[in-house]
Order: structure tokens, then sequence, then C-alpha cells
């Protein structure tokens, strides 16, 4: 970074680096650098070793097994492993249900869930939106009806990514349909291979299973299993989507991403003209690395963060489209979805570093969605920034 730093913070970033040129697997690194899938079992040995160092959790509180940093850390932390093409660990996991169970589960919930995700025991997807309560989540109509120590679940979720893999899923029911919307939500654990939990995939226009449907047919879930009170799940859902809201820059992709289109263009004939192109999308990305670090040792020092985040979200999101158009550019004819390629390198006719060049394009024209979408953040920058 050419940002300013203090000394301890140069410090961290040096130990991270040692860290991950020792302990990151060359050949995990390579297929995370092609764009390649990584499997869940790379992830989870990934994921153990960064646990045994104490890093796997950046976001929890030391008492749960966090490493007790700043916001500032974990934007070094992200920036550094996203530059070793580490792969991200798995969100729903350590970014989502874990800070819920964290906040809000009880110390049974806690034993029971926390020790397996760090230990990468256990896999978790996201049971919220559903065929026709998708932008207007609080219309979802996946009933949990109490009886006895259980609630019997009865509904559908889709556009459920990773419920193939997934061991567990966190869900919004409905428990009280009589009130108004968000108060008769209730926020459930889910076993995925509990009776009547079916699982069907949804296939992307490349062939790729990226979301599921999950249906519900009478499946019996323990009251115990229900994350806060009853009817009260709204509060614990709108806490979990907060909980990485000032993490959402995307710097660290955009480090990543701009370090390929530099690698790419560094032998591309006759490519000043894409050059000039990436030398203005550093720029981009400096003034809005600057933008995520003044408003993190804001909210480190205590600070109260209002709408910024929103503005980070949409500039960085729109700025890794940016860096995909250009080394899509670059890549020109070699650019060729070869997806269903076992291992990188396996069925590229080209430089393998474009092998999954389109695949990467294509998935990254979601980061203006997943989130909130770009319209979502412009109605809140106007309002709450603009005052309008």
């Amino acid at each position: 970074m050419r940002i300013g730093l203090t000394g301890a913070q140069r410090a961290f970033q040096d130990d991270v680096r040692g860290f991950l040129a020792t302990n990151l697997p060359k050949e995990l690194a390579r297929a995370v650098r092609l764009g390649a899938s990584v499997d869940r079992q790379a992830l989870e040995a990934w994921t153990r070793t960064l646990t045994a160092k104490g890093w796997s959790a950046p976001g929890w509180p030391v008492a749960h097994g966090g490493p007790g940093w700043s916001l500032v850390q974990r934007h070094i932390f992200d920036v550094e492993c996203r530059l070793a093409h580490a792969p991200v660990l798995h969100g729903m996991n350590f970014n989502m249900v874990g800070p819920a169970i964290i906040r809000f589960g009880t110390s049974a919930q806690q034993q029971a869930h926390l020790p397996r995700i760090l230990n990468a025991e256990s896999w978790w997807c996201q049971g919220y939106s559903e065929p026709q309560a998708g932008s207007d989540l609080a219309s979802l109509r996946t009933s949990a009806v109490r009886d006895g120590d259980d609630y019997v679940v009865n509904g559908q979720k889709t556009w459920t990514s990773g419920a193939e893999h997934a061991d567990w899923i966190f869900c919004l029911v409905r428990t009280d349909p009589e009130v108004q919307q968000q108060r008769g939500i209730s926020f459930l654990l889910i076993d995925m291979n509990a009776p009547g939990v079916e699982r069907r995939p949804l296939y992307a226009f490349n062939g790729k299973m990226l979301w599921n449907e999950v249906f519900f047919d009478d499946v019996r879930v323990p009251v115990a299993n229900r994350l806060g009170e009853e009817n009260h799940g709204w509060t614990v859902a709108k806490s979990l989507l907060g909980d990485e809201r000032l993490m959402v820059s995307r710097v660290a992709e955009n480090r990543r991403c701009l370090t390929l289109v530099r690698e790419a263009l560094a032998d591309t004939p006759g490519a000043e003209h894409l050059r000039q192109r990436a030398d203005a999308l550093e720029v981009r990305l400096e003034a809005l690395e600057m933008t995520s670090l003044r408003i993190l040792s804001d909210a480190d020092g205590g600070g109260r963060i209002g709408a910024e985040p929103s503005m980070l979200k949409l500039k960085g999101s729109q700025l890794v489209q940016a860096m995909d158009e250009l080394l899509f550019e670059a890549a020109a004819h070699w650019a060729l979805p070869l997806d269903t390629a076992a291992k990188p390198g396996s069925g590229c006719v080209g430089p393998e570093r474009f092998e999954y060049v389109a695949s990467g394009a294509y998935h990254h024209r979601g980061y203006t969605i997943a989130g909130g979408a770009t319209e979502v953040q412009r109605n809140i920058i106007a309002k709450q920034v603009l005052g309008l």
C-alpha cells in the first residue's frame, strides 16, 4: 500500500505477508489467481491453518476465537490475503451466522456451533429469499408452527448459495401470520439433513450450479434451535446484515484484480491505450482505499458512521466490474469460458491466466446487486448524505 500507515500497522502488514508466504499452499494460490474453483476440502484445510494462527474469524470477539483486531487491521489482512491469492473463507460461516450466534445465541448454541465453524466442521447456507419474497423479504411465507418442543416448518427458499454442500441453514420463517409482517418472523437454525429437507439445484447459463432451491416438508426443528426470541427474527436478520457493512469497499478484491490486469497488459502488444485505462483505474482505487481507511479509522476511534459505507460499496463494486472489462479486452479472443476444465490449464488454448476471465467477469456482475443493489445504495446516499 502506498497510503499512510502507522509503524505498528506496517509491522502487522509485514507479519501477515510473512505468514501467507510461508503457509499458503502454492497450488491453492495458483488456482485462486487463475479464477478456478476451490473445493470444500481445500477451503477447509486453509480455514484450519488460519484458525491455528487465530486468524480465521477477524470480526469475532477474542472470547469466541477472534484475534481482537481493529477495523484497520482487518482491512490490511483482507488486502494482503487477496494480493497473495488466498481463498476467501466461507462467508456464511464467519461473516453471517457466526456473529449472529455470538450476539443472540444461548451459551448452548454458542458451544454447539462456534467451535465447529472455526474448525471447518460445519458448512452453513442462508435461507432468506423465496419465490414471492426477494427484495420484499418481510413478505416471506415459509411457516413454522409450534408443536410442543418443536416447530414444524413448511415452505420454500430459493437462490440459496452453497446449499448443495451445507450441513446447516439459518432461516427466516413466519411464526405469527396475524401481526405486522416484520413482527411475526423468527430465526431458526435448521439441520440440512433433517427429514423433510430437499435441495434442488439451479444452474447458471454456463452450466455451473451456483444456487439452489430448498424445500421444507413438515420439517421438525427443535425450539432450542431458535436464535433470539420468537417473532423477533427480523431484529436478528438486520443485525446479521449490518455486521459487515463497514467492510464492503471491495478494496482487497480490486487490488487483486489490478495485479491481474497489470500482468495481462505487460506482454500484450500495442496495449498502451489499455495501460492508460489501467492507470486511471488505479487512481480510482487509491482514492477508494484512502476513503475507506479514513472511515475505518474513525470507527476504530469511536466515531459514528452513517451512510458512508453505501458510497464505498457502490464505488468498490463498480470498480471491480471496470477491472473485469479491461481484463476482458486484454484477453481478447482468449477470454473463453472454459469452466468445465477440471484443473487450471487443462483445457485452455491460450495463456492460462485467461482461462477463467469470462467466468470471473460474469460472476462479478452480481457485485452491484449483492449486499444492496446500486439503486438502493443511491437512495440511501441521496436521503442520508445529500438530504434529498
